[in-house]
């Protein structure tokens, strides 16, 4: 009993500890300049040591100049969101969409649990262009969805746009990734970049092209006490099954059209969903239903498994094909590793599926050499249409580039976000910056789709063009799917 009593005190003191840690968390608490150029010297130092494309699109003797410029900013305290700032800017000028930096654990905890003040409109943003597709609060009936914003606070929509650009990464000079990743989330990415206020004047155009000004407040989330009031009986609560099914189905899932002869498969990830077993029976079912349209909806995929994106292309494309001509990484070895999490798992797997070449570099061979052939079991030879858009990244820009140019498929949408020459990825641990926590991806291998294509930095271009537009949004109509309904209904 005395052993069992001294265990629950222990327990409930660690508990007790995590708990003052997490109402302890100031986001305000400023590191010295010390300890942030501590941080940033380990980050170039491992970046330098195992980034496999550090100087793929920059210049050795401009991203050096990068760092020693940024390096020389540090000078004064700064919080963790103005150093992360700091580091956001100089790994976009990397170019590589997979070194992304994120908040520590600890800045992620509290703002999750907090809710922070933030921009009160969601906006869907491309280039210098910026329109209301929401708002969070409910008493705001000026602005409706459609509407064109052209500033804030004095601050123009393209100044607004490429300052919080030039804080993210992306695959050479495909863009177009960043306007989508900051229209899913613009409150979250305008805070990052210009802090928070009290009120906003908001810019904008009404519906006779008047420009117009209002002020807006802040919008604070509050905890919904509608749902205490709320009698039991008036909802049946979803059971755990009902709720993992529809996680699944928000994943990836198949609507047949019978109408239109037509399957429509949206898979918004490579990563999770019982993919396999997913494409076995959807592509089954399509057969036995006798479809002879498919419709692959990527525009929300930003990647995942490279075994799952090839299943899925084993059963629309018409040859045997590999994953890329190279996938190499510098060094076997981890400079601070302590501080690379899960450094040993891939430094293991790479001890056995690396191999060193006469070039330096280890190269993983089976994806360079071994071809995938077409499935003959539930093989789909009909009419093919992928949807794409700024955020079909990786993985799924892997599945496009491998499909596209293909006769019977056509291409439906914006330019993907993922580069077509290829891109570093494949193993992607974690650096933690010992000092303020700040964590940034380590991808480890460089993969390069296709050697004889030209290194244009760009994504994959689709084959029939469908931009964003405000009349768009204003109607709430998907022009994509449209378009892909009317080739196949002109036979296109």
């Amino acid at each position: 009993m005395k052993k069992a009593l001294t265990i629950l005190f222990t327990i409930t003191l660690l508990v007790s500890c995590g708990v003052a840690k997490k109402s302890t968390y100031n986001p305000n608490k400023k590191f010295s300049a010390t300890a942030l150029r501590e941080d940033f010297s380990l980050l170039q130092t491992i970046l330098k040591k195992n980034h496999p494309s550090l100087y793929w699109y920059t210049t050795k003797d401009s991203l050096d100049s990068y760092f020693t410029l940024t390096e020389a900013t540090l000078k004064d305290s700064l919080t963790e969101q103005q150093f992360r700032n700091k580091v956001s800017w100089l790994t976009s000028k990397i170019r590589c969409g997979h070194t992304s930096v994120r908040s520590s654990k600890d800045y992620a905890r509290y703002f999750t649990i907090k809710s922070p003040p933030q921009f009160p409109l969601l906006l869907k943003v491309w280039k210098d262009s910026a329109i209301i597709t929401g708002s969070l609060s409910r008493e705001d009936s000026v602005l409706e969805r459609g509407t064109i914003l052209t500033g804030i606070n004095g601050v123009s929509s393209k100044q607004i746009i490429d300052s919080i650009c030039n804080l993210i990464g992306t695959d050479g000079y495909a863009d177009i990734f960043k306007y989508q990743a900051v229209s899913f989330n613009f409150p979250a990415y305008y805070r990052n970049a210009f802090g928070v206020d009290s009120q906003y004047i908001v810019n904008y155009v009404d519906s006779i092209g008047l420009a117009k000004a209002i002020t807006l407040k802040n919008f604070i989330a509050v905890p919904d006490t509608a749902k205490k009031k709320r009698p039991v009986e008036a909802s049946v609560p979803l059971t755990r099954k009902h709720l993992r099914e529809l996680r699944i189905s928000n994943l990836r899932n198949i609507k047949v059209d019978t109408t239109n002869n037509t399957a429509l498969l949206a898979v918004n990830t490579f990563s999770s969903g019982k993919l396999i077993r997913f494409f076995n029976r959807s592509f089954k079912q399509i057969k036995n239903d006798g479809i002879k349209n498919v419709v692959v909806d990527l525009r929300l995929n930003s990647g995942g498994s490279v075994l799952a994106c090839t299943r899925l292309s084993q059963f629309l494309i018409d040859k045997p094909f590999h994953i890329a001509d190279t996938v190499v990484a510098t060094s076997r070895s981890f400079e601070g590793k302590k501080y690379i999490k899960p450094w040993f798992l891939y430094w293991l797997s790479m001890q056995f599926s690396g191999k060193k070449h006469s070039d330096g570099r280890i190269h993983f061979r089976y994806f360079e050499k071994h071809y995938f052939k077409p499935k003959k079991k539930n093989h789909f030879d009909g009419h093919i249409y992928l949807l794409t858009s700024g955020y079909t990244f990786s993985a799924a820009t892997l599945v496009t580039n491998n499909l596209k140019g293909q006769k019977n498929v056509k291409v439906v949408g914006e330019e993907t976000g993922g580069g077509s020459y290829g891109n570093s990825a494949m193993f992607l641990p974690t650096i933690t910056l010992p000092n303020t926590g700040i964590r940034i991806t380590l991808p480890i291998y460089r993969m390069v789709f296709n050697g004889t294509k030209p290194k244009t930095g760009r994504g994959v271009f689709p084959d029939v063009e469908v931009g964003p537009s405000s009349i768009y949004i204003r109607k709430g109509v998907d022009a994509k799917i449209e378009k892909v309904m009317e080739l196949i209904k002109t036979g296109d």
